[in-house]
């Protein structure tokens, strides 16, 4: 691969845009942001430099401290280290410079002449940083997918050259319905002033916010306080048209950005449900438990028979390697061609469908045919099936079930057994995960990627090949029978820190 990479530079549009470029990146302690750097340090040998920004910690509150710890060691480096442990730590040494700071404080916490110093300093920004939780309490939800981006703004504004590359979520959609196309999304619910410039004018929507998180707080304190924020959260999401706070405050973030950066070269990325590798770093490379991971898993541990879906629905999952070449892709764009707004989606939908029914019996027949091959998964071969319900047959269902069960836990405490009903805890569990990821199995959208497609084109053949795209290169059979179940079992299920930092420190000593 590194040769191919070195005889194919010149010819390469990405790798010559961004030979000798400086890039700052947010969110490298987390899954996504993980695989965009490993994919630069592994295919962009010539970059200038990657500049993260990280949150220092208790254990770790020097960023490059933690780094060392809790991202260096990661398996997603694995191969970089098997193809050549020198060159990666070498790369690590002199590209990889690590800035302590925290991307919801204003200037990031830094001093006006650091903050500044990194401004005249990078090329772009990918900012990753995001609270994935569907169910945050508002006012977090607010700080870190919406207001944080305020800091972004005033970088961006100290260097009219820099790019900005945001990554959002193509459920930015909310309850619209129909074809999705990569553009402004219009809200589904209650109405927002749109500008002329076609973003939507949100200063009071969050003025008006911000007054009902400050009276929550005024009347709650302690889990109550906490519980009322997310209630007030999913609520005001469901008033504007988005079923979650999470896809409520991204959206946010999009006409923010868009707003205070009109005119500038800003690329808004939205990846659908982002799941293991296909093929790079390694596939089935995944960090954590994601959006379909959590159904997986429950119904592999058999907690979950019954569950909220459309078969028929479209469920557009795409593999996180896709999504850092689309993030790359845009990347590049953005650092040459003429400053403006562009939107990509990064899906899977709109040509390469699977439907919520063929991704179930994926997973039921892989499952039955070969469980033991995932012996973190599965602790033995699942004897219920996984069934797909209309919701309000569910909730029937449950509710039904759920209240004679209730009826017997009492009974037993009063005659002194203190003892829970399996059945009772399965079914909570059923309707927990119902409750965060069922707007996301009843799909009634199609997220369409025709920009994204057309600027892979436009980079040329081999940016196709080095920084691939295209959903339609997923077997679905075998990317989630053979890939993805792999991945969840090798790499999510079991802790993967596969190097000691023995070099990493002597070199700290050294400096």
């Amino acid at each position: 691969m590194v040769d191919q990479l070195q005889t194919a530079e010149s010819s390469s549009n990405v790798l010559e845009r961004l030979r000798g470029k400086h890039v700052l990146v947010t969110g490298t302690t987390g899954f996504l942001g993980k695989v965009i750097l490993e994919k630069i340090i592994r295919t962009v040998p010539d970059i200038g430099g990657i500049h993260l920004l990280i949150r220092g910690n208790k254990r770790h509150p020097n960023a490059r401290e933690r780094f060392f710890h809790e991202i260096a060691t990661s398996s997603v480096f694995e191969r970089l280290r098997k193809d050549d442990n020198e060159a990666f730590e070498n790369f690590i040494e002199e590209r990889v410079h690590c800035v302590t700071g925290e991307v919801t404080e204003p200037r990031f916490g830094l001093s006006h002449e650091r903050f500044a110093a990194l401004a005249s300093g990078v090329d772009a920004f990918i900012n990753s940083a995001a609270s994935v939780n569907f169910r945050e309490e508002l006012d977090k939800a607010l700080t870190i997918n919406t207001l944080c981006l305020n800091n972004v703004v005033e970088l961006a504004r100290l260097n009219a050259a820099m790019a900005v590359i945001q990554v959002s979520t193509c459920y930015v959609n909310g309850k619209n319905a129909g074809q999705v196309s990569e553009s402004v999304i219009k809200p589904a619910g209650s109405d927002i002033p749109c500008s002329t410039s076609g973003y939507y004018e949100i200063d009071e929507l969050v003025r008006l916010l911000d007054d009902k998180i400050a009276d929550v707080r005024s009347r709650y304190s302690g889990k109550a306080l906490e519980k009322k924020l997310v209630d007030l959260g999913i609520q005001e999401a469901n008033r504007y048209g988005w079923s979650d706070t999470y896809t409520f405050t991204k959206w946010l973030g999009e006409q923010l950005l868009m707003k205070a950066l009109d005119g500038r070269a800003l690329t808004i990325v939205r990846p659908s449900i982002i799941e293991s590798a296909l093929e790079e770093p390694a596939p089935g490379w995944i960090e954590g438990v994601k959006v379909a991971d959590a159904i997986i898993l429950a119904y592999a541990r058999e907690k979950v028979t019954l569950f909220p879906g459309k078969r028929s629905g479209v469920i557009d999952v795409i593999p996180v390697d896709l999504v850092a070449n689309a993030i790359i892709l845009s990347l590049a764009e953005a650092l040459v061609e003429p400053s403006q707004r562009r939107i990509y989606q990064c899906c899977s939908g709109s040509n390469n469908p699977i439907s919520l029914g063929e991704f179930i019996d994926h997973l039921m027949a892989e499952s039955k045919s070969n469980y033991g091959a995932y012996e973190q998964l599965f602790y033995r071969q699942p004897t219920k099936p996984f069934i797909a319900v209309n919701r309000k047959l569910f909730d029937v269902v449950v509710s039904g079930v759920r209240v004679p069960l209730s009826l017997t836990v009492r009974m037993m405490k009063l005659l002194g057994q203190n003892r829970e009903l399996k059945t009772l805890r399965n079914l909570d569990t059923s309707r927990s995960l119902a409750t965060i990821f069922g707007f996301y199995t009843a799909p009634d959208y199609i997220f369409r990627n025709d920009s994204l497609q057309a600027l892979a084109s436009r980079m040329g053949e081999l940016d196709r090949l080095l920084f691939p795209v295209d959903a339609r290169l997923i077997d679905w059979s075998v990317y989630l029978r053979k890939i993805h179940l792999a991945g969840l079992n090798h790499y999510a299920l079991k802790e993967r820190k596969l190097y000691s930092l023995r070099t990493a420190k002597a070199r700290k000593k050294a400096a």
